[in-house]
C-alpha cells in the first residue's frame, strides 16, 4: 500500500502526461486506475484541481462509470452481462447462482481477495448469451455448471 504522498506524486505524473488534452478527465481516471488498480480517494482532489473542476464533479464522473473502482479488485474479476439479450436467455438465473456460490453482491470482493464480482452491460456476445468476462477473457453460453467451473478455476 502506497502512502498518500507517493500516490499524489504518481497522480501528478499522470496529470502531466495529459496536460493540455481536451476532455482529459476520463483518460486521466483510466490512467490512474491502470496505475493503481483503482482510483484512490486521495487522487480525486488532485485531479479536480488540475482540471479546474469541483471535487464533486470528479467524484460524480468516477462513480457514474461502473468500470472505475474505489478499492482494488480481487486477483480475479468475474463480470456477468446484465444486458437485455443475455437476460432473455437466462442471465438473471446465472447471476443469482454466481452471487449465491460466491457469497457476494455486485461490486464486492471475496474476503480472501480472490474474486471480484461485477455487472457489465453488454459484451457484444448477444448470440452466445448469457455472456461473461473472466480476467479479460470472453466466455459465452454461461450456465450454472459453467459458472461453477469458472469459480472453481479462480479459487
Amino acid at each position: 500500500m502506497l502512502d498518500s504522498a507517493t500516490t499524489v506524486a504518481r497522480v501528478e505524473d499522470i496529470l502531466s502526461h495529459h496536460q493540455g488534452m481536451e476532455g482529459a478527465l476520463l483518460p486521466i481516471l483510466h490512467a490512474i486506475q491502470a496505475e493503481f488498480g483503482h482510483v484512490p480517494q486521495v487522487a480525486l482532489p488532485v485531479v479536480a484541481k488540475a482540471l479546474n473542476i469541483s471535487g464533486a464533479e470528479a467524484h460524480g464522473v468516477m462513480s457514474f462509470y461502473h468500470d472505475f473502482r474505489e478499492a482494488p479488485a480481487g486477483r480475479h474479476v468475474l463480470k456477468l452481462c446484465r444486458a437485455e439479450a443475455c437476460q432473455a436467455v437466462g442471465a438473471d438465473r446465472v447471476a443469482a447462482h454466481a452471487r449465491k456460490v460466491l457469497g457476494l453482491d455486485w461490486h464486492e470482493t471475496s474476503k480472501d481477495g480472490a474474486v471480484t464480482l461485477e455487472p457489465i452491460f453488454c459484451l457484444g456476445l448477444c448470440a452466445c448469451g448469457p455472456a461473461a468476462i473472466v480476467d479479460g477473457k470472453l466466455v459465452g453460453r454461461v450456465d450454472e455448471a459453467k459458472i461453477d467451473a469458472l469459480i472453481g478455476a479462480l479459487s
